[in-house]
């Protein structure tokens, strides 16, 4: 294979309307732009959305729902994954940093540590927030929870 011997798969192209070339080509006169008004013109450019005078559906379809422009929203950090990350690292303090190195969360997350799952290292757990469970967990296998700001 070389590189001048590329070419398209086979029906993958399609050869282009030489419009406006005579009536000879069956596409002369209007250019297949139909008779008259804005769109047959030069220079036509419709809005985004417009639907050749149709209402659009932006405008036919009603607004509903809420968002709510406060709402906090974590990434959850179950028990069993710091469990999982003890065990494999063995790692004792787990904070933001060390869960965005373990792919877990991105840099812009909040976390919020869940209690899916059962821990039996005791670890010291740094997040933005903790279920109670999860505290209950982390607590009764030695460890500590601190919520950061």
């Amino acid at each position: 294979m070389k590189l001048e011997n590329l070419k398209p798969a086979k029906g993958a192209t399609h050869n282009s309307k030489r419009v406006g070339r005579g009536q000879g080509s069956g596409k002369g006169g209007t250019a297949t732009r139909g008779t008259k008004g804005a769109q047959a013109r030069a220079g036509y450019e419709h809005k985004v959305g417009f639907e050749g005078g149709q209402m659009p559906i932006q405008r036919r379809l009603p607004k509903f729902g809420f968002k709510n422009p406060t709402r906090v929203e974590y990434k959850a950090v179950n028990v069993a994954a710091i469990q999982a990350l003890s065990e494999k690292l063995g790692l004792k303090e787990f904070d933001f940093d060390t869960f965005v190195s373990a792919g877990l969360v991105s840099k812009g997350d909040l976390v919020k540590v869940l209690g899916n799952g059962e821990i039996t290292a005791a670890v010291e757990v740094k997040a933005n927030a903790f279920s109670k469970s999860a505290v209950a967990k982390i607590e009764a296998a030695g460890g500590k929870t601190s919520v950061i700001e």
